[in-house]
């Protein structure tokens, strides 16, 4: 039974595709946010003397609470309506993008940076719900996958392009402020536009389930987000990060039990399921990890202004949006597993290119080549694996399989910026410490904090010249760790897509 319900047919009219339009519109929004902060940091370094534990913070707190909710909202939607939840998201989105941009302190930016979270748990599992929802057919239902897929690639590597084009010209509220009037307009599109859809049999509520769902991935997102800087055998983090396994034991207890569950964890012994969230969740690990470093090293190291830096994305960006709905018809011919397991191999080739590079290296050449091989992996693995996710559940518990198809993007890219921030972290702070001997302890302390504090002091002192070059030297070799542990993840997703996921994809009814 399909879950639409005040609608009946617009998939039989050229309407569906400019839904398909609104929604990816309300996608890319929130999308953008997660990686357009990223080409702002150093300038919030500067600005607001963030540290680089401030500066993960306000990559992370968006990323904690919207991984967080996912699976929440995406139920909420679907007992509740799609479009309901999806129209709530673009409000909330839209106020607290204001109150970011109004940030005075690092304090309120990485609180505002968490309310964003809330909006974009909403919006994110309901675009991709609709879609489910509104393309019956089967073969334009992958084509819209593909798209939808294709967006999200095409907006994680438009963010530092936007980014840098508004910090070369406004000041760095000015990044938050430009989803006021996007959110607007999708707000009114998808009133007039998209039909409401919900699960025609929702059952009891499970209360249970959301608290626990809520609070165990909280707990574990939070506990490897600061591990790096309280140390990852610290009593806070020991005590929260077990709590949050815990948490997360009973949550699947408690799901297998009740009637009428939140999720239905025993979907995860379809190896279909499984083995694609796990490809999801390793290609944003290393694709938000690599970001976060990415963006610094180009400004930071290379010298380029933000807006150059975010230009010089643009590549990754055209091909992941080449690629993603290509995906899908090499998929129809040779099948999910050899799209996906080609798709992890070719990201973690690029980044292990990218491991090469050093503070010289040319755009033209190693630093472009990688991320042309890191995009196309990208786009080839996202639209597959998303289509074997959704493809595995009917049209009605379309909300909560696009938020599990959501929280492993999420959850994989948090974890990516947090461990890959903390490899850096461990070999960056030392190495410059040991670069910077004879230099005053309140030098060397600050060159310590974050690259962007180094090249400020750098401007600042007699000595500039030789703690830069110190500041390179330790970075790179912070990057180079960082894009190792990053071609790692991929590679780990690669050999279990090889193993698990079936040879080809099976349709699922949907009526």
């Amino acid at each position: 039974m399909s879950g639409i319900t005040e609608v009946p047919s617009p998939q039989r009219t050229r309407t569906r595709w400019w839904i398909l339009a609104v929604l990816c519109l309300s996608l890319f929004m929130v999308v953008v946010d997660n990686t357009i902060v990223n080409v702002a940091l150093p300038t919030l370094s500067e600005e607001l003397s963030a540290t680089t534990a401030n500066l993960q913070w306000i990559v992370d707190a968006y990323t904690l609470v919207f991984s967080a909710l996912l699976l929440a909202f995406g139920y909420f939607g679907d007992r509740t309506g799609r479009r309901r939840a999806l129209q709530f998201g673009l409000v909330i989105f839209a106020i607290t993008s204001g109150l970011a941009a109004l940030s005075q302190t690092t304090e309120q930016l990485i609180g505002a940076r968490a309310l964003m979270g809330i909006g974009a748990a909403m919006i994110f599992p309901a675009t991709l719900a609709i879609i489910i929802n509104v393309f019956t057919d089967i073969r334009e239902r992958a084509m819209a996958i593909g798209i939808w897929s294709g967006v999200t690639g095409l907006a994680v590597a438009a963010g530092p392009v936007t980014g840098g084009l508004l910090l070369e010209h406004f000041w760095w509220g000015s990044i938050f402020l430009v989803n006021i009037p996007i959110a607007l307009v999708a707000l009114l599109a998808g009133r007039l536009l998209i039909p409401d859809s919900r699960d025609p049999r929702p059952g009891g509520l499970d209360r249970l389930g959301m608290v626990l769902s809520i609070a165990a991935v909280a707990a574990v997102v939070w506990a490897v987000i600061e591990a790096p800087h309280r140390g990852w055998t610290s009593a806070e983090i020991v005590i929260t990060g077990t709590t949050g396994l815990l948490l997360l034991a009973a949550f699947v207890v408690h799901e297998l039990r009740t009637r009428y569950p939140l999720l239905d964890v025993s979907l995860f012994r379809n190896p279909r399921f499984s083995a694609a969230s796990v490809a999801i969740a390793s290609a944003f690990f290393g694709l938000f990890g690599f970001i976060f470093l990415i963006t610094q090293y180009m400004q930071l190291v290379q010298g380029y202004s933000p807006l150059q830096a975010g230009l010089r994305t643009v590549p990754f960006a055209v091909v992941t949006g080449v690629f993603s709905p290509l995906s899908i018809a090499i998929m129809h011919r040779v099948g999910s597993k050899a799209v996906v397991t080609f798709g992890l191999a070719l990201m973690s080739t690029g980044f292990v290119m990218a491991s090469t590079l050093n503070a010289d290296s040319a755009y033209f050449g190693p630093v472009l080549a990688s991320m042309v091989v890191m995009a196309a992996g990208l786009g080839l693995t996202t639209s597959p694996a998303t289509e074997a996710i959704m493809g595995a559940l009917p049209a009605d518990k379309a909300g909560v399989g696009s938020a599990v198809n959501d929280t492993t993007r999420e959850l994989g890219g948090t974890l990516g910026v947090a461990i890959v921030g903390s490899v850096f972290a461990s070999l960056y702070g030392p190495q410059i410490v040991d670069g910077l001997k004879g230099f005053p302890e309140q030098v060397v302390a600050l060159a310590e904090e974050s690259m962007g504090a180094a090249v400020v002091l750098s401007e600042q002192i007699p000595q500039g010249a030789v703690l830069l070059d110190a500041a390179r030297s330790a970075f790179m070799s912070g990057f180079q760790a960082g894009s190792l542990v990053a071609a790692g993840a991929t590679a780990v997703g690669a050999v279990l897509a090889l193993l698990w996921l079936p040879a080809r994809h099976r349709v699922t009814p949907t009526t």
